[in-house]
């Protein structure tokens, strides 16, 4: 493990930090910090940074309460610039957006499948909820209900152990539908991908430690 003392701040005394959500990998903001900000960050596992503007700490989330959880803060093979995994309470950004970075400089061309995202698909999802789309198949299984959503992945789960014991392809197909519909079950209930990772997450931490009892036993 790196000591503060052994990493690179600049003639100001200042450290970049990259600030990164610890569930998407996505990249929320960056700012400063200097010893004392990370010392206070590692302390408190709450980002605190240098205010060059204003010439002081900055513990974010202590006006706006969008407070970021760390996870992990890493650094580079240089030494001279932080990545901090967190866990925001709230956007990331001043102007309420949730992360800073949303304005292309040089826009890049991109494939239909590099557009998609499954947050994204999550999020049109809900929307279909809270305003009924005429047409839409999604609002139309809102309309009908839970009884209705279960049924259709009842139905789905079968067409995919059908398809595997015969075609990749079409299992490939088969799944795609089970996600979507699943997907929609968990905006019925208001559940949201960042529980599915969580609980996730939690099974992999025991599954490793099952795995340790039975080296050692």
């Amino acid at each position: 493990m790196i000591n503060i003392n052994d990493l690179k701040f600049n003639d100001d005394g200042l450290i970049p930090a990259i600030i990164v959500d610890d569930d998407t990998g996505d990249v929320l903001m960056m700012a400063y910090m200097n010893r004392e900000s990370l010392s206070i960050s590692i302390e408190k596992k709450l980002t605190c940074f240098w205010s060059r503007s204003r010439k002081e700490l900055w513990l974010k989330g202590q006006t706006s309460g969008n407070y970021q959880h760390i996870r992990e803060i890493m650094t580079d093979c240089d030494r001279d610039t932080l990545l901090v995994y967190v866990k925001p309470d709230g956007p990331a950004c001043h102007l309420g957006n949730y992360s800073c970075f949303a304005d292309d400089v040089m826009p890049r061309e991109k494939e239909a499948h590099e557009k998609f995202t499954v947050c994204g698909l999550m999020e049109l999802i809900k929307g279909r909820k809270t305003e009924k789309t005429e047409g839409s198949y999604t609002s139309y299984l809102f309309e009908k209900g839970l009884d209705k959503i279960l049924k259709k992945i009842g139905e789905e789960s079968s067409e995919v152990i059908i398809a595997a014991k015969n075609d990749r392809k079409e299992t490939v197909y088969e799944i795609s539908d089970l996600i979507y519909h699943l997907l929609v079950l968990m905006a019925e209930m208001n559940i949201d991908i960042k529980d599915i990772i969580k609980e996730l997450a939690s099974r992999h931490v025991i599954d490793k430690k099952i795995k340790q009892e039975k080296m050692t036993s």
